[in-house]
């Protein structure tokens, strides 16, 4: 087992890691959109889905998988009625490349923001 620390993703803000490598498969904590400053990305829902995707590659990165490897995403949204615009952007990410995903919508999010995103995805 491996853990996975970067410096150009947010640190964890309790006691859990930015994600563990086992057999190959990474398996992310879920990301929110923070600066690696630990600040919420200023913006709606379209700027902190696009921080969510900066912070997951950056955790994938330093895993050695991409989002290309990304086999499954959980998605959790303040509202679902931000689904269209969230998954807009998700869609900027994952064009060709679909992993399987599930998205709930929760009562309230760390640091009250309004996305946050899991992943597994394979190591290369």
């Amino acid at each position: 087992m491996k853990v996975v620390a970067t410096n150009q993703a947010p640190a964890a803000i309790g006691p859990y890691s930015q994600g563990i490598v086992v057999n190959n498969m990474f398996y992310s904590s879920g990301q929110i959109p923070l600066t690696v400053d630990g600040e919420v990305v200023s913006g709606g829902v379209k700027e902190q889905t696009h921080q969510v995707f900066k912070n997951l590659q950056a955790v994938l990165k330093e895993a050695g998988a991409s989002l290309e490897t990304v086999v499954k995403a959980t998605v959790f949204i303040k509202n679902m009625n931000d689904f269209g615009i969230i998954n807009d952007v998700y869609g900027e990410y994952f064009s060709s490349h679909k992993p399987a995903r599930s998205t709930v919508e929760v009562a309230r999010l760390p640091k009250d923001v309004l996305v946050e995103i899991e992943v597994i995805a394979l190591v290369k």
